[in-house]
């Protein structure tokens, strides 16, 4: 079955990629083993080269590789723009800080000289999702890389383009091997290639299903992974919140990408002293959003990226309509060509309607009202997923004891969307994974963390 780049704004199909079969996977993976051989022994100074190089390309290309980017999933182009300056800066950053990130520890103990070294383990398998089809690979590809790991990607089946072109970004940053190797293999080849003698760990990013059947066969072969799964992030909106910056927050945390993202604001919880205002002001707000042709300089909401997903989503609007939700704002398919979801604004809700029990990916944004910051977190944290969370409020003190002790999440941001940052840890608990991305913790997941211990 091949890979088949759609154009979700059109309809129509680009390019279609045939699978490989299992003689080019095993050579790729053979070739990749080869390269990590090489890239180990190179020094710090040379990946940084590279990597910078491959910031540079991507940079010096950027209008090509956000068209892709728009075309093949339909993110607003002014938003494909930002997520390919963002890879970029994020390989600069690994770049950056490669050695004192990998810098040896000392321990003084009884020894003549004892330490903590950091090796890579080797290729490393990314499964990885369409959403962010540049940011998603990088986050993990930069520090995989800086820490001397060569990856191997298997795309998301509806982005194969992004991935072709951002092997090529790849290969422009001067290398003498190649770091990044692409696998258009289907589902059901994936458990022999994690088990593959020339895998030393994967990562993995997508639905909580997938990546349960991804951490057993990762266990089953004693094989290190990361999971970044999904999410249903909380908005906590206390009384003194300042309602100006916290619906332009709100409204942008939870349209970006049309919805399409793990950390999106999935669920708005408001303390019922400002609940009408809230509710009123943010309906304005996403009315005034302008949905069309993402390749329109003026979009904020494309399409979704395809069909089946806004199918899924609408189902549970619908659902959720039948048990008593009340629509202030879309919740319909609109007419004519393109995999279009209006947004969608929903109150009256109750904790075991699908658009809160269940992940939303799309424009949907259901509010419900409490009655103090006890019940906010209590709210917020009954979820089985524990991402991100949002919590704001015009009292910092409170804010930060909520963020840091209260709320059950990988990432929580007080009076401002979560998002992700080179600079910081990303991941979750519980059904939203294990493991980090980005930061030092990071680029330390796959490394060997070694004791070198020295008597006489």
């Amino acid at each position: 079955m091949p890979f088949i780049s759609r154009n979700p704004y059109t309809e129509e199909v680009l390019r279609e990629y045939p699978s490989h079969d299992w003689d080019t996977i095993e050579a790729r993976l053979a070739a990749a083993r080869l390269a990590f051989l090489r890239w180990r022994e190179t020094t710090y100074a040379e990946r940084a080269r590279v990597l910078h190089e491959i910031a540079t390309a991507l940079r010096d290309d950027l209008e090509t590789y956000a068209t892709t980017i728009t075309q093949e999933m339909g993110k607003p182009i002014k938003q494909a723009r930002a997520e390919i300056e963002k890879c970029a800066r994020g390989l600069d950053y690994f770049a950056d800080n490669i050695e004192s990130m990998l810098q040896p520890i000392e321990v003084e103990t009884d020894a003549r000289k004892s330490y903590i070294a950091f090796q890579p383990l080797g290729v490393i398998l990314a499964i990885m999702p369409w959403n962010f089809p540049f940011w998603q690979v990088v986050r993990f590809a930069a520090p995989a890389i800086a820490a001397g790991n060569v990856v191997v990607l298997k795309p998301a089946p509806n982005t194969p383009t992004c991935a072709v072109m951002l092997r090529d970004a790849f290969d422009q940053g001067g290398s003498e091997e190649s770091l990044l190797f692409n696998l258009f293999a289907e589902v059901e080849m994936i458990p022999d290639i994690i088990r593959h003698p020339a895998i030393a760990a994967v990562t993995f990013t997508g639905s909580t299903r997938a990546g349960r059947e991804v951490a057993r066969v990762a266990g089953e072969s004693l094989k290190k992974c990361v999971l970044e799964l999904g999410g249903s992030d909380a908005a906590i909106i206390l009384p003194d919140a300042n309602l100006d910056h916290t619906i332009a927050q709100c409204v942008f945390g939870r349209y970006q990408n049309t919805g399409q993202s793990c950390i999106a604001m999935k669920r708005f919880i408001v303390d019922s002293l400002v609940y009408d205002e809230f509710v009123e002001r943010f309906v304005e707000q996403s009315r005034a959003l302008r949905m069309g042709d993402p390749m329109d300089e003026e979009t904020d909401i494309g399409p979704l990226a395809r069909a089946d997903l806004r199918e899924n989503l609408h189902r549970q609007v619908h659902e959720s309509i039948e048990m008593g939700a009340e629509v202030h704002l879309g919740g319909a398919i609109p007419e004519g060509r393109g995999y279009f979801y209006p947004p969608t604004v929903l109150t009256n809700i109750s904790p075991v309607m699908p658009v809160w029990a269940e992940e939303t990916f799309g424009p949907v944004a259901p509010i419900m009202p409490v009655n103090s910051r006890y019940e906010a977190v209590q709210v917020a944290n009954a979820t089985r997923y524990g991402l991100g969370a949002s919590v704001f409020t015009e009292n910092l003190r409170l804010g930060e004891d909520i963020a840091r002790n209260r709320l059950e999440v990988g990432s929580a941001f007080v009076n401002h969307y979560v998002f992700s940052d080179p600079r910081l840890p990303f991941g979750g608990v519980r059904e939203s994974g294990f493991g980090r991305e980005l930061s030092v913790f990071g680029l330390r997941e796959f490394v060997n963390i070694k004791t070198v211990y020295i008597m006489g």
